[in-house]
């Protein structure tokens, strides 16, 4: 007769049906992250949407299509291609000056817009980090478990020389440190 430890061997959920190859767990990871990016988008502000709708229309092909057609007419009609009293003659100082201030604003707007996603990335990357610190965590604890198991069962670790490296948990600070120090001694002086 097997004896199983309930903790360990219990029911895997069962996936839903409209989705046999997802797993609970994979699903209600991605329903956490869409729920996360839902509620940032959300929390934006006017002025973040504002900038965020601005800057998603000047960079399509309808913006590029739209600026086309506005200066071909307006250096059709400033040329006297067309039956219309031209307002700006060649050389177009007043076309100049609203292309200029429009880059200006556009510019400005993609920035703010890569503000706030370089902050949203921030928060994923301190988020992944975290997680894989977690992760290698619990790795380290398991490979210190299998380890007191093959001694308890008498198997010889002596030829896996890096065990007991694996069973220190990772100092992010030392590593980082070693890494700068590394870089550092590769510049040229």
């Amino acid at each position: 007769m097997r004896v199983f430890n309930p903790h360990r061997h219990r029911r895997i959920p069962a996936a839903r049906n409209d989705k046999p190859e997802m797993l609970g767990v994979i699903q209600r990871n991605i329903m956490t992250m869409v729920d996360l990016r839902r509620e940032e988008e959300k929390n934006k502000s006017v002025q973040d949407k504002a900038a965020d709708g601005l800057t998603a229309f000047s960079g399509s092909m309808i913006f590029v299509y739209l600026h086309i057609v506005w200066f071909g007419m307006w250096i059709a009609i400033n040329l006297g291609w067309l039956p219309l009293k031209p307002f700006d003659p060649f050389p177009f100082g007043l076309l100049t000056l609203v292309v200029s201030l429009e880059a200006i604003f556009l510019s400005t707007f993609v920035l703010i817009s890569q503000n706030r996603a370089g902050e949203v990335a921030d928060k994923r990357a301190d988020l992944d980090l975290q997680i894989d610190l977690l992760a290698e965590h619990k790795i380290t604890h398991l490979v210190s478990v299998v380890a007191a198991i093959a001694d308890h069962l008498g198997l010889d670790t002596r030829a896996i020389p890096e065990l007991p490296q694996l069973e220190e948990d990772v100092a992010p600070k030392r590593l980082l440190d070693e890494i700068k120090s590394r870089q550092d001694s590769k510049k040229p002086k």
